[in-house]
């Protein structure tokens, strides 16, 4: 009910060619197909175009649940192969680095919702170590590492059974903390994916991740980490990407989502996918360059806000809205 309700007041503020909303944190599949069902009722006719994360049953896109964690992944990825000494890493652990970056790296990753799982899932694949989750109630993590079949438990847990990472403390080989986030617990990693909620790092939680050798921090929820906590890690940490860059897979696969429902088409996942991947590596690209142009070599905040500004930028001035 809540959802159809809240579709009444908003669907004369949106459509394809208007605003386009899509899902968030407590906004899934689920419930954008309740609000889809309510506009088209309100509507009197179908309209695919008007919100993004639908169903592919009725016009949505391969991978759009997945493309937030893995763009997150990807972008990183590009960040990992450009930054290659990887002074860090006993050479033991340094085989086949140059084609798989995140061979052997140990990852933190916060929150257990859809950014979280895919992000580890893509981690895994490429040969990572996801090393823990989280929730509001807690953490869970594991020193070697989860498997493939935990991850699972994980999605199982908060996708199907709805319920909370405590109920997995019996889990083998893992550990939670009640009321800890991940970031309290002072744990090292090499790489921190923080997907769970705004400001989410704070000083405390920064600190400990230098304390922990992290040396790469990508942010895959909304400005989860505070602004103090960003000058700590940009000034500590070798490989910093905000979330403006590293968490743009899920808004572009939504443009993607757009663009088949425009076209009338239906694309692969392999399709979606090598569009995804194109994407975020064009992100890295336009962010690391700009940053190169103005002189602040691998200050991705900085190349992601000068691009963005010079975008808009020249575009207004194209258009005759600037004279300067």
């Amino acid at each position: 009910m809540l959802c159809e309700s809240f579709m009444k007041g908003l669907y004369r503020h949106i459509g394809p060619n208007l605003d386009v909303p899509a899902g968030d944190i407590g906004v899934g599949g689920r419930e954008i197909g309740y609000m889809y069902g309510e506009y088209v009722r309100l509507r009197g006719q179908p309209d695919m175009g008007v919100l993004t994360g639908k169903s592919t049953d009725f016009g949505g896109s391969k991978l759009r649940p997945e493309a937030t964690g893995y763009g997150l992944v990807y972008i990183t990825l590009e960040a990992l192969k450009k930054y290659n000494h990887y002074r860090y890493l006993p050479e033991s652990r340094r085989a086949g680095i140059s084609t798989n970056c995140f061979n052997g790296l140990k990852v933190l990753i916060s929150g257990s919702g859809n950014v979280a799982q895919f992000a580890a899932e893509k981690v895994l694949e490429l040969g990572g170590i996801v090393c823990s989750f989280s929730d509001s109630t807690g953490s869970l993590t594991s020193e070697t590492g989860f498997t493939r079949a935990q991850l699972t438990e994980v999605c199982d847990l908060k996708n199907v059974k709805r319920g909370r990472l405590s109920e997995l403390s019996g889990m083998a080989g893992a550990r939670y903390y009640a009321g800890k986030s991940v970031w309290q617990l002072g744990l090292n990693c090499d790489i921190a994916l923080p997907c769970a909620t705004q400001n989410e790092i704070t000083v405390e939680g920064a600190r400990n991740l230098v304390q922990g050798g992290c040396w790469c921090v990508a942010e895959g929820a909304n400005m989860p980490t505070t602004n103090e906590a960003v000058d700590i890690l940009k000034s500590k940490v070798d490989i910093y990407i905000p979330a403006k860059a590293a968490n743009a897979g899920g808004v572009a696969t939504s443009a993607l989502e757009m663009a088949q429902n425009s076209a009338r088409l239906f694309w692969t996942a392999e399709e979606v996918d090598e569009k995804l991947k194109g994407i975020m590596n064009n992100i890295f690209a336009t962010a690391y360059s700009t940053a190169q142009e103005f002189d602040r070599p691998w200050d991705l905040q900085f190349g992601a806000n000068a691009a963005g500004f010079l975008k808009v930028y020249k575009a207004y001035k194209a258009m005759g809205y600037l004279k300067f």
